[in-house]
């Protein structure tokens, strides 16, 4: 499988394609996810104790995207509603009155070779306009670091932390954010 020019560049505007998923994308997402995870810390636990394709393809997943550059698979983002206790802290947190009113963006990487491109962007604006044009809030979750002031930088807030039974003692609470 090809992967993409690794001398993109700021001053190189490559043609970034966001569509659907397919089944036939997992494979290459995998790749992608696994090439990003020693610079991003996510996900979180790596290698992963299951099929990284489980990973990226879920069963609670509303909607689904991946970005092409000149068309080779370069990123992920899905959406669908918080559940389990994640779902409980957000409703709480945002005052809905239940989880079919958020979307969670979830699933979101990038190839390390397209990073400052956009790609990452395109992505998150994909799934937020989907949310939103089903009167549905966009809610997120990340662990502490520079990714959080990313966020930030597009708008979402901070509104509570949560510390899952998956997370090692002495890593910090996930932060759960909201876009208004």
């Amino acid at each position: 499988m090809p992967v993409p020019n690794q001398g993109v560049t700021a001053s190189v505007t490559p043609v970034i394609t966001v569509r659907p998923r397919v089944e036939t994308d997992l494979a290459a997402l995998s790749d992608v996810l696994a090439r990003q995870q020693p610079a991003s810390g996510y996900p979180h636990r790596w290698p992963l104790p299951f099929p990284v394709r489980d990973f990226v393809a879920r069963r609670d997943q509303d909607r689904s995207w991946v970005a092409e550059v000149d068309g080779v698979v370069v990123g992920h983002v899905a959406v669908g509603p918080p559940t389990g206790e994640e779902g409980t802290a957000f409703v709480e947190a945002t005052g809905r009155s239940g989880a079919e009113e958020l979307a969670l963006v979830a699933v979101l990487f990038v190839d390390p070779s397209v990073k400052g491109t956009g790609v990452g962007g395109r992505l998150i604006a994909t799934a937020v306009d989907w949310a939103r044009a089903r009167g549905r809030l966009p809610v997120l979750d990340v662990l502490r670091g520079p990714v959080i002031e990313v966020y930030r930088h597009l708008g979402w807030q901070p509104i509570g932390e949560l510390r899952p039974g998956w997370l090692p003692d002495d890593a910090p609470p996930m932060v759960l954010m909201q876009l208004r």
